[in-house]
């Protein structure tokens, strides 16, 4: 027999294994049996070495015929194998869909994010733009323009986050969002200014009230013939519309040395719970500082102290969620716990 007739003879016998398979595992093992590197097609294609060279293209070319047609066959059949498996599984695996369905949960902004927000919508009401700046910033614009000196506590390394320095200026972590206030100012060169600066700051200091990052609200107002008493009423509007109608605030004389006068604010809680126990008629608590801009601040950025004045506020966004909400520890705002942040889908 020879070669051609010994490739028809396999050809026949795969054919029949091909038709006599009945599941996709036992045509692999046709497959393999006849087509593989090792199969019995392959091994009798290591004879053509001793075929007569010029009947060698003949049986190639017969070799290849038989191997496509099997090929081709066993890719049909393991289709038919595939789409059978795929519509048996469809018709056994019904989707019941009475069943309610899964519920996604709620997403919620975090609440420093609901502070800001809401109170960036309170003073735009007011006629505040909003405006930002860079938290990295020069001595000039975080201390010496805000009329704060060289030896101020603030400044000092422990308060501080002081950067390399690579400029003549000292760079620093800023530790207010004054630093808008006094590029606006110098952006702008005239008055009005009516602007709110939000934004991340940071200080040396961490415990259950403090952080080292937080976040600062700051306002400023300036033109001719701006009061304190636009001020008070300024933030009089404030306090009554992120705490309520029966908010009241008070001012305590306090020093700042970038306003001249300077308060502390206050605000007035009705009827919140006593720690000694039963209820009491309500209390003052400190919510921002505030006053009117100091002349030398007016003067670093080449306004005329006798002709403006203006009124600068800032306050912790932390210190009033944690007061709005009656958030007992600072440090859960930075925790990032699903399950306390949870709370606030609704907010």
């Amino acid at each position: 027999m020879d070669l051609i007739e010994r490739i028809a003879e396999v050809e026949s016998q795969c054919l029949r294994a091909i038709e006599g398979s009945r599941t996709e595992g036992e045509l692999a093992l046709v497959d393999n049996r006849y087509l593989s590197k090792k199969g019995a097609l392959s091994e009798l294609l290591k004879a053509l070495k001793d075929v007569p060279p010029e009947q060698r293209p003949k049986v190639g070319a017969r070799a290849n015929e038989a191997k496509t047609k099997l090929e081709a066959l066993i890719g049909t059949r393991r289709e038919g194998f595939q789409s059978r498996a795929l519509e048996e599984k469809l018709n056994s695996e019904r989707i019941d869909v009475t069943l309610p369905a899964r519920k996604t949960p709620a997403g919620s902004l975090h609440p420093v994010t609901l502070v800001i927000s809401e109170t960036t919508a309170i003073f735009r009401r007011l006629g505040f733009e909003l405006s930002e700046g860079p938290e990295i910033d020069t001595e000039f614009h975080c201390f010496d323009a805000l009329n704060i000196p060289p030896d101020h506590p603030a400044r000092d390394m422990q308060d501080t986050f002081y950067l390399p320095r690579e400029v003549k200026e000292n760079v620093v972590l800023r530790t207010q969002t004054s630093t808008v206030q006094i590029r606006t100012m110098l952006a702008k060169k005239t008055p009005p200014v009516r602007i709110l600066s939000p934004g991340a700051v940071f200080r040396s200091d961490y415990d259950m009230t403090h952080s080292p990052m937080f976040h600062q609200i700051e306002g400023l107002y300036v033109d001719r013939n701006v009061s304190f008493a636009e001020l008070k009423g300024c933030l009089l509007f404030f306090a009554k519309e992120m705490f309520g109608p029966d908010a009241k605030i008070r001012l305590r004389p306090s020093f700042f040395p970038f306003v001249e006068p300077g308060a502390e604010v206050d605000v007035w809680f009705k009827n919140r719970a006593n720690p000694e126990g039963g209820q009491k008629e309500g209390q003052w608590l400190e919510i921002l500082g505030a006053g009117m801009v100091h002349p030398e601040v007016f003067r670093a950025v080449g306004f005329d102290p006798a002709k403006v004045s203006g009124f600068a506020f800032g306050m912790g966004v932390e210190r009033i969620a944690m007061l709005k909400y009656g958030i007992p520890d600072l440090r859960l705002l930075f925790e990032n716990d699903v399950r306390f942040l949870r709370q606030f889908a609704g907010s």
